[in-house]
């Protein structure tokens, strides 16, 4: 099958990887290079980087106008593979494609439809999470499953470590669906159930800011699941503070739930870590940093900065 691979980050990767090794990729469509980082210096998304790499043909328009349009049917593709493209393709793209187009989406459709699916599966305690291969629809990942894998969650993740294990197992599934339709069998299609259906949206680097009002539970998800963008911050004496690694601590270590208020440094705890009141129960803070400064242990950062054992965090 000649395939045109359509995706953009780290999540991508391996899916093209996967469908270059077995078939024709005749191009891979992917958002142009963009300043990262502090120095702003212009870099290729990862799939571009992938593609470069495997040598193949590049497409990077920042629009797919009827110039893009063109430049895909001169490739002559049999099927449109997306993963994690970041674009809504309309009916004329996708009718250039004889066998159409399948998406390969990292949570269980219906669940989690959207942008945002593996912060959005940490953010819910969710017990299981998975890859969905799905065919393309006008409407945004309501197509019909191909195929799906299951993943169970373990309650530790990171959206960052989350995102790298849904990638392997994701190319995984794309192989098997990839291979039963060039034998010409592609796997039946099974309908969502929309009643079942959830929702997320894109991350705001807004998003991150602990609100310490919250209880202990929500705020260590937040920590995980805005790993690795935006964070979980808060504000020390008028600094951004993110919190980089955290737990629910165990039990009320005797204080009285009355004492302080949320936010406030109860004790630094040689087992747990910096002690933080929340809305319900204590976040043990193992890992932080200052804005533009490196990450550091508890330990380390209370060496540095011993005021921080008397503060209200957020104020």
């Amino acid at each position: 099958m000649r395939i045109l691979f359509a995706g953009t980050p780290a999540l991508a990767v391996p899916s093209l990887r996967v469908a270059a090794l077995s078939h024709e990729v005749v191009g891979v469509l992917t958002a142009p290079d963009r300043p990262t980082g502090r120095g702003r210096a212009t870099a290729a998304p990862p799939a571009a980087a992938a593609a470069s790499q495997l040598g193949l043909p590049l497409l990077q328009p920042a629009v797919l106008d009827a110039d893009a349009l063109g430049r895909v049917r001169e490739l002559a593709p049999d099927l449109l593979v997306v993963a994690a493209y970041g674009r809504i393709f309309r009916s004329a793209f996708l009718s250039i494609f004889p066998l159409g187009g399948i998406n390969i989406h990292p949570s269980l459709l219906p669940l989690h439809r959207g942008p945002s699916p593996i912060p959005a599966a940490i953010l819910g305690g969710d017990a299981e999470t998975g890859v969905t291969v799905q065919r393309l629809a006008l409407k945004f990942d309501t197509g019909d499953i191909l195929a799906q894998s299951r993943h169970p969650l373990r309650g530790n993740e990171t959206t960052a470590t989350l995102t790298d294990e849904l990638a392997r197992e994701g190319a995984e599934l794309l192989a098997g669906v990839l291979a039963e339709m060039a034998a010409g069998r592609p796997p039946g299609p099974r309908a969502q159930r929309d009643e079942l259906a959830s929702y997320c949206r894109p991350l705001r680097k807004e998003d991150g800011l602990v609100d310490w009002s919250e209880p202990a539970v929500r705020i260590e998800r937040k920590v995980r699941a805005y790993d690795p963008w935006p964070r979980a911050a808060t504000r020390l004496a008028g600094e951004t503070l993110l919190v980089l690694k955290s737990h629910v601590h165990p039990g009320t270590l005797g204080f009285d739930p009355a004492r302080g208020a949320p936010g406030d440094v109860l004790a630094a705890d040689t087992e747990h870590g910096l002690l933080i009141r929340t809305g319900d129960g204590i976040l043990a803070v193992e890992r932080l940093q200052l804005q533009f400064k490196k990450p550091l242990d508890w330990r380390s950062f209370v060496n540095g900065h011993p005021a921080i054992l008397s503060v209200r965090l957020g104020a």
